[in-house]
């Protein structure tokens, strides 16, 4: 998505432009020939990696063999820092400039790979405040574009016509399940999310679920792994994603970038996030942060509630959830943390800003022209 929207700004900079790489299908929209389709790359945990090994090595291959017969002008490397740093190796090589948007969380774990950012990359753009200085501590200068989702998160019409197009009578609270879109993702928290529900549903039972699904999902998935013997009305909506969230009273989602979307639309929310046993037991003697959500990294404070691992239980999801719709005063705490994460993310416009510095590497004369 944030490279898609990167590669829509650098056409309008550069006019017609040649794009070859790793996407799906928004950057295949922008003209671009996937050369390997992202999804098959989509893996979370250390362990869970070696699943992949063959796609991630075919991957490799094919795109170190299409630079060699046809140098680009630019490599845009976007976070995924174990296969792009190898790329970007290669690319250096070749001559290649290469642009880093999007940094990899050397900020959380294996912090001595900007010793190898800073001699590999031409320019890296960060999208989270905090990690300019994260890596001027380091001796390497990025520039803080400010978060693309400020682009993009918008509700495109109100909560009550939502509720309404939907046949959700207006009143009732409504609560979102979203446990992400990957499907290890879903088989882990999706049946103790929907136990979750159903405890809600007993202390309120007026309470109406919603969960979004992703276009990478299908509805097979979902039942397969809990909503189709929950004994739960769940209404699953395909499409109009953010006017979901934005009518979610609360929400219990899975770590990832869904936090900062539904910060930005403040809304209140839960976040849980589990591994296998063995990456999380390595995870934690090599991952130095004092939180897992971005919401909270950003904020530098616990803004929001987080379960990890044995802790992810459908009690304490439950409980949580409950006191966001009934303690008022819970509830306009998080809700005032949230805004003070939204101003923290920056200004619109961090692709036309990402753009103009992958604009100035392919023209470099033209440079702040």
């Amino acid at each position: 998505m944030h490279g898609a929207l990167l590669l829509k700004e650098l056409k309008r900079l550069a006019g017609e432009i040649d794009i070859c790489g790793i996407g799906g299908k928004e950057i295949a929209a922008q003209g671009a020939e996937i050369i390997v389709d992202a999804s098959e790359l989509a893996v979370v945990g250390l362990f869970e990696v070696f699943s992949h090994l063959k796609d991630i090595r075919q991957a490799m291959r094919l795109l170190e063999r299409r630079m060699e017969a046809q140098p680009p002008d630019l490599l845009i490397l976007i976070d995924y820092p174990d296969f792009n740093l190898i790329m970007a190796r290669k690319a250096k090589r070749l001559g290649i400039p290469i642009f880093y948007y999007i940094s990899p969380q050397v900020w959380a774990w294996r912090s001595g790979r900007v010793k190898k950012i800073k001699k590999l990359v031409d320019r890296m753009a960060v999208i989270l405040p905090f990690e300019k200085n994260f890596y001027a501590q380091r001796g390497m200068e990025v520039a803080f574009v400010g978060h693309p989702l400020l682009d993009t998160v918008t509700a495109s019409g109100t909560r009550s016509a939502f509720l309404q197009n939907h046949a959700i009578p207006t009143g009732r609270p409504v609560i979102g399940i979203m446990p992400g879109s990957r499907r290890k993702e879903i088989a882990t928290l999706l049946p103790v999310f929907l136990e979750a529900a159903a405890l809600i549903q007993k202390e309120i039972p007026e309470a109406v679920f919603l969960l979004p699904q992703a276009p990478s999902v299908s509805a097979e998935l979902l039942f397969q792994h809990g909503l189709g013997d929950c004994g739960l009305e769940v209404k699953i909506i395909a499409e109009e994603r953010y006017n979901l969230m934005a009518a979610c009273d609360a929400v219990m989602a899975a770590s990832g970038t869904i936090t900062l979307e539904l910060a930005i639309l403040n809304i209140p929310m839960l976040v849980a996030y589990r591994v296998s046993p063995l990456s999380h037991f390595i995870g934690k003697r090599l991952i130095d942060v004092p939180h897992i959500s971005l919401v909270n990294l950003v904020a530098g404070r616990e803004v929001i509630p987080e379960l990890v691992q044995q802790e992810v239980t459908p009690e304490k999801i439950a409980g949580s959830l409950v006191r966001m719709i009934r303690d008022q005063t819970y509830r306009r705490n998080i809700l005032s943390g949230l805004a003070e994460v939204k101003k923290l993310l920056g200004e619109k416009g961090a692709s036309k800003r990402a753009a103009r510095i992958g604009y100035d590497l392919i023209h470099p004369r033209q440079a702040g022209g």
